[in-house]
């Protein structure tokens, strides 16, 4: 049988682009073959002539037809990104990394918390896990936004929210006059689950300081430490632990992560930077 090369590109058709917020867009792409990748996994995004970055997904891992990719403008690619209009060809490879462990999650209770555009990788957890749902007890999702004008995906929350299986929480730093769900830093939203913390598994995914006392709160209400996984995207670059950007104690997040567990990392110094 023919082994996929993860080096080498991958055509996909840019349908069209949304924007979600004042500095992220989502782009909806068709690859040219199907492409299959485990949530949590990351990808490659390469546009000709301008260079390349990644990015994990934020549409389903089961659907290999299409693929969406949620990105915050905030560098000379990300830039060029969000100059696109749709009809343009990219080049994507992978998928690389190692994703999340569902089968670690059936049967269980489980916490996901996330801020920002770490938002965007949960979705394609929560939509993966949403394929099937009867192998959890209860999803429990608390997401967090600087303002209500923030949160991205904001036609997703009605469907997400009416979901029985689906305990849906958001809170923004600074309300308007329209919001009417919590006021405060998402961490907060914690304290309002009605859960044995003890045996929950929780997934966090967000700006380094909301991880960091996330993972500070879920350890208080005890969950256990092996239990807490960390989406640490921060710093990767060339996909493939060559770079050395994403190093990590011993690991390299591009090849042994994204995905850890606290205790995998917690005797690491500055983990959270």
């Amino acid at each position: 049988m023919h082994e996929k090369n993860i080096y080498k590109p991958i055509p996909f058709k840019l349908d069209k682009v949304e924007t979600e917020s004042p500095l992220i867009k989502t782009f909806f792409l068709t690859p040219e073959e199907d492409f299959h990748f485990k949530t949590g996994q990351f990808v490659e995004v390469t546009i000709d002539g301008i260079g390349e970055a990644p990015y994990t997904p934020s549409s389903s891992a089961t659907v290999t037809d299409k693929m969406e990719i949620t990105i915050m403008k905030a560098g000379y690619v990300t830039t060029k990104m969000h100059e696109l209009k749709g009809g343009e060809i990219l080049g994507i490879r992978g998928p690389y990394g190692k994703g999340y462990p569902l089968e670690k999650f059936h049967d269980k209770e489980v916490i996901i918390l996330g801020g920002g555009v770490g938002i965007a990788p949960l979705r394609c957890l929560i939509l993966t896990m949403m394929s099937e749902i009867e192998r959890y007890q209860k999803i429990n999702v608390c997401l967090g936004a600087r303002t209500p004008a923030d949160f991205i995906y904001k036609d997703w929350y009605p469907e997400l929210g009416s979901n029985p299986k689906i305990n849906l929480l958001r809170a923004v730093d600074k309300a308007d006059e329209t919001w009417q769900e919590t006021e405060g830093v998402v961490t907060l939203l914690l304290g309002k689950l009605q859960t044995d913390f003890s045996s929950t598994v929780a997934v966090v995914c967000g700006p380094p300081i909301m991880m960091k006392f996330g993972t500070l709160k879920l350890l208080e209400l005890g969950v256990k430490e092996e239990n807490i996984y960390l989406s640490m995207e921060k710093n990767m670059s060339c996909g493939l632990g060559k770079c050395g950007h994403c190093a990590l104690g011993d690991y390299f997040v591009c090849k042994d992560g994204p995905v850890f567990t606290y205790d995998e990392i917690k005797d690491y110094p500055d983990i959270w930077i």
